[in-house]
């Protein structure tokens, strides 16, 4: 009997903690707190934003969905078989399954920062496609796309599914969509980007009537407590989102219910009640927009499929 097939798992998780902390720690002593997005997302974190696209207020990962599904054998022409699929902040890989049938890629590369959360949706994964060469990189790629050689050669698509990018602000976007181009070798870039629509669809979506959404940015501070080694107290902070209309982003916020001090070794921070930490970004574009920002970066085709509402766009992006 054959040996079973394991993915393999690349982890440079390790190699980065130190900088986190430091990272971390810089946020939180700046004038106007801050945590990066990217910290929300530890074991529990990733499974909190699993059940965040189940609830009936958060439109993003259906609607995407419905986009695939509408116009699969479209981006399956545009794309073509045999890609290595590269799916940056892939969580529980359930998007990128979903394409394997139409798209046919050789190869499928998941990419995302919470390693133990990778590794277990990669064993289910190859259980389920045990013939596919299915790789795991545990990585922090928000400041620096850096893929390593071992993942395979191109063509290479990127898939960023989500409308993630619009956790960057609109320069930092452009920094990754540049990196992005140079990464994919020629190959291209499939992502999905969240268009403007009307406030209160936009508040409803980042604030569910359940609180999952209210959990998911409250569990940021256990995930900093165990990074930095804090003592943030849960209950002493609330969960805040709003669509702040003259950026054209949701915000994220954690805001102290009253004053208290957190501290960690090398650091400490009083925060007075009403106070807030900064913790996500989510830009909402036109369609017009999130060409433009293509092209600034180098892509030189782009395709773009909508839903009839016209609430998400997906677009596939090369050179």
């Amino acid at each position: 009997m054959a040996a079973k097939r394991q993915p393999r798992l690349i982890n440079r998780k390790a190699a980065e903690a130190a900088g986190q902390r430091d990272e971390l720690a810089a946020g939180l002593l700046a004038p106007a707190a801050h945590i990066s997005p990217k910290f929300l997302y530890d074991s529990l974190g990733s499974r909190l934003f699993s059940a965040i696209t189940e609830v009936e207020e958060y439109y993003p990962t259906r609607t995407e969905a419905g986009i695939f599904i509408s116009h699969a054998d479209q981006i399956a022409a545009s794309i073509g078989p045999g890609c290595t699929l590269v799916d940056l902040g892939a969580g529980d890989c359930a998007k990128a399954r979903k394409l394997f049938p139409t798209l046919k890629p050789a190869r499928y590369v998941a990419v995302d920062i919470s390693v133990d959360f990778l590794a277990e949706s990669l064993d289910y994964l190859q259980f389920r496609h045990p013939e596919m060469d299915i790789t795991g990189l545990g990585c922090d790629f928000s400041s620096q796309l850096d893929l390593p050689d071992e993942i395979g050669e191109s063509p290479r698509v990127l898939f960023y599914p989500g409308s993630s990018i619009g956790n960057f602000t609109p320069d930092q976007a452009l920094d990754f969509l540049r990196q992005a181009r140079a990464a994919s070798q020629g190959g291209g870039l499939l992502i999905g980007i969240d268009l403007v629509k009307s406030q209160t669809i936009l508040d409803a979506a980042y604030d569910d009537a359940l609180g999952i959404t209210a959990a998911f940015n409250l569990n940021l501070l256990n995930a900093v407590n165990r990074q930095l080694g804090a003592n943030f107290e849960v209950s002493n902070f609330r969960h805040i989102a709003f669509f702040n209309a003259e950026q054209s982003r949701i915000e994220m916020h954690l805001e102290a219910r009253h004053t208290n001090t957190v501290t960690w070794q090398g650091g400490e921070r009083c925060f007075v009640a009403g106070e807030r930490i900064h913790t996500e970004n989510s830009y909402k574009y036109t369609v017009d927009r999130a060409n433009s920002l293509l092209n600034a970066a180098g892509f030189r085709f782009t395709r773009c499929w909508t839903d009839e509402k016209g609430w998400f766009a997906l677009f596939w992006a090369t050179d």
